[in-house]
């Protein structure tokens, strides 16, 4: 099975949504995500288990296919009992039936005669996965990193996952055209799926336009998936981001499942393309749309709000969603908007949602100058 579209690598479970795997499985849908890559081991121990010894993993593998998405496992690896690793590595993928696996090997296989360890990992490893997909995650730039056996690794992998963090810079265009020249050049060579980054260090995060142009600048390249890391960070200290990799339509190729209705979305979308038109699509015929001044129902009093809002109230307006939560067919998110007319710092709205239309929509605005 192919991956495509985008993708989100979760570290600790219990970060995510609280570790709900409901509420995980309806972000990633709500976020168009084709693909969750979910911690599983750490050198020869499981990983996302609590402290009862009690799995994280299996709820929310379940929760995420019932959604129709791919769930991968990665795996960060040592290589100092590459048997050991290679061994977990293959117990965990089986017991989950996940459809990849993902090697995650940095710094320490940088050491002398490493090469040689990573193809014992390989060749035991492939004993007992012989048709998984598998794929090397590590360093995006491997001019910068001689020493480590991307060889030994990609020989028998079936994707290449580099790592273009663009750590302390803004260019991430420049980073990852790079990165694909350089693995271009080098033997063997596997179909690159990047992993950018959707975390902070050191005072350091990217922005949500740098994101943007991560996924602009993919597609340019032929590149038919990307991956981010993490979900854990990125909800809770960096939802601007998220909220670009969510809006980014990056559907998988021949999904059998139609992509989810995002209201919240396409309701933004339009505004910021200065249309109300497309918004009008998402409302039911008799929708009530409900604001502190007045209650309206019915397209043509609808359209009447949208125009006047880009018209008069948030003229070029640049609209952007800070939260959204998901509760079974109700939506919450707040928003904020910068205009030549005035500027909203408090938008907070619900959806109500029935056979993907909005049937009441509550929104709730202040504009200051």
């Amino acid at each position: 099975m192919s991956l495509t579209g985008k993708g989100m690598m979760i570290w600790r479970i219990p970060y995510c949504e609280g570790g709900n795997p409901s509420t995980i499985a309806n972000v990633a849908a709500s976020a168009g995500l084709s693909h969750v890559l979910i911690k599983i081991a750490n050198d020869t121990r499981p990983y996302n288990v609590d402290a009862n010894g009690n799995d994280l993993i299996a709820p929310v593998v379940d929760a995420l296919r019932a959604k129709g998405m791919q769930v991968w496992g990665w795996h960060y690896v040592y290589g100092y009992d590459p048997i050991g690793e290679a061994k977990i590595a293959i117990s965990q993928t089986k017991r989950f039936l996940l459809d990849g696996y993902v090697i995650d090997a940095e710094v320490e296989y940088k050491e002398a005669g490493r090469d040689a360890v990573a193809r014992t990992f390989m060749t035991e490893l492939r004993r007992g996965l012989p048709s998984t997909p598998v794929a090397l995650s590590s360093f995006r730039w491997p001019t910068y990193h001689r020493s480590f056996p991307f060889a030994a690794f990609l020989e028998k992998c079936d994707y290449n996952m580099p790592q273009v963090y663009w750590m302390q810079q803004h260019d991430p265009a420049y980073d990852l055209k790079r990165s694909v020249t350089e693995f271009k050049a080098i033997t063997p060579y596997r179909p690159i799926i990047p992993t950018g980054p959707a975390f902070g260090q050191d005072g350091w995060v990217p922005t949500a336009s740098e994101v943007k142009i991560f996924m602009d600048t993919a597609k340019s390249l032929g590149l038919k998936a990307v991956n981010f890391y993490s979900w854990d960070y990125s909800r809770l200290k960096l939802l601007a981001v998220w909220n670009e990799i969510a809006k980014y339509y990056w559907p998988p190729e021949d999904s059998p499942f139609p992509p989810p209705f995002d209201p919240v979305t396409m309701i933004f979308e339009a505004l910021n393309s200065q249309q109300f038109t497309p918004i009008l699509d998402i409302y039911a015929k008799n929708a009530v749309l409900v604001t502190p001044r007045k209650t309206m129902q019915g397209e043509e009093n609808i359209k009447a709000f949208y125009e006047q809002v880009l018209a008069v109230e948030l003229k070029s307006g640049d609209f952007r969603v800070t939260s959204k939560r998901v509760v079974d067919n109700t939506i919450h998110y707040k928003w904020t908007c910068t205009s030549q007319t005035g500027n909203v710092i408090d938008g907070k709205d619900t959806l109500g949602i029935r056979n993907d239309k909005v049937i009441y929509h509550y929104c709730f605005y202040t504009i200051t100058s």
